[in-house]
């Protein structure tokens, strides 16, 4: 337990450390935790261009043609995370580049990068799995909402209680 001292000496070193004050180091110390974006709160990292991104996301929509908010929604977070996978893309192109040797071929990049002590490429593969796996899952139901939209209507009732020639029972009476 803290004692009332410690608390009060807490409050003043709080008051001191108040974080960056001009724009310029806001802007340096948004992008602090940033190591990868694949897993970013926001889909545009700081180095990415955002009309790129703008002329990505208007493809992915004209491509399902989004009639309801959840099929635009859906739209969006497919756009995002598309747009996440080809960041994982040049993160890899990048890895090879830098971390082996350029005289090696390519299975000898992978092998450089496979012992390297912060397995690079196992977390890659794991977050790359990861945003495949949410494109599929996303793909999967806004195909599924478009069909059931193009689908033709059923009566409310699961059963009808007419018979289907008025006047003609099944057992021919009436």
């Amino acid at each position: 337990m803290s004692s009332p001292k410690q608390i009060d000496a807490n409050r003043r070193n709080a008051l001191k450390s108040t974080g960056p004050t001009t724009p310029e180091g806001k802007e340096r110390s948004r992008c602090n935790a940033l190591r990868h974006g694949l897993t970013a709160e926001t889909v545009i990292a700081a180095f990415e261009d955002a009309e790129d991104y703008q002329a990505f996301e208007a493809a992915v929509i004209a491509d399902y043609d989004a009639e309801t908010a959840v099929e635009r929604e859906l739209v969006l977070r497919l756009a995002s995370v598309l747009w996440r996978l080809r960041r994982a893309t040049g993160i890899e192109t990048t890895l090879f580049e830098r971390g082996c040797d350029s005289k090696q071929d390519i299975a000898g990049g992978f092998l450089c990068l496979a012992a390297l002590p912060t397995c690079p490429l196992d977390r890659l593969s794991r977050y790359e799995y990861l945003l495949w796996r949410q494109a599929r899952q996303l793909t999967y139901t806004l195909e599924s909402l478009q069909r059931r939209a193009r689908a033709p209507k059923r009566p409310t009732s699961p059963l009808s209680f007419w018979p289907r020639e008025r006047g003609a029972l099944r057992d021919g009476s009436i």
